[in-house]
């Protein structure tokens, strides 16, 4: 929902139009190189370990893990649940604003019409790879970027291949698909049931 909301209200403002700039300052984040490095490789690593040190060396991180994987029984805890998902969903919307910036810079300009179009399917589906449950609980930021190294790795394939493009959200979709079979409660319940078939 948020994500087609967000979308569209960058349409409403935007009219449905590109909008262009010539900055060569705001360009240099998209395409400008920083210690022999690109700008967006080290913006992606500098965040990667500032959002690194504040989820695993304080508290929060412990607190957003808590939520996820008893929301009740964290609050009986006397965590305040409100504000770590509040927070989760901020911190979640600063790595979102931090990539639409590099995007934009990239193609010096705004298009809410093209530019990221089913980004966020890639983002879940690099946490699923990379070991986390959609039902919420622990995560692994390194392992979220392997996610994500691998889903390029997998564009990359696919177009090289001669493939149409199309074909990547389809491949996409039934792994979501297939994730979120594997992680329902329904299907573990049976899997261990079978398990315990086995054994006796």
């Amino acid at each position: 929902i948020l994500m087609v909301a967000g979308r569209g209200v960058a349409q409403l403002i935007t009219s449905g139009q590109i909008v262009t700039f010539d900055s060569p300052h705001l360009a240099w984040l998209g395409s400008g190189s920083l210690l022999l490095f690109p700008t967006p490789v080290v913006i992606a690593i500098v965040t990667l370990v500032l959002f690194w040190l504040f989820t695993r060396k304080t508290a929060l991180g412990m607190f957003i893990e808590a939520v996820g994987i008893n929301i009740r029984a964290a609050k009986n805890a006397g965590v305040n649940t409100r504000i770590v998902v509040m927070l989760a969903y901020v911190l979640s919307g600063v790595c979102a604003a931090i990539a639409g910036i590099i995007v934009a810079a990239d193609i010096r300009g705004a298009d809410a019409n093209n530019a990221g179009l089913w980004l966020e399917l890639d983002a879940i589906l690099a946490v699923v790879i990379g070991g986390g449950s959609l039902m919420g609980g622990r995560f692994n930021l390194l392992l979220s970027v392997v996610g994500a190294l691998i889903i390029q790795g997998m564009n990359t394939g696919i177009l090289l291949s001669g493939f149409p493009p199309e074909l990547n959200q389809v491949v996409k979709a039934v792994v979501v698909l297939c994730v979120l079979i594997v992680q329902s409660p329904r299907f573990i319940s049976i899997l261990k049931g079978m398990r315990g078939h086995d054994k006796t």
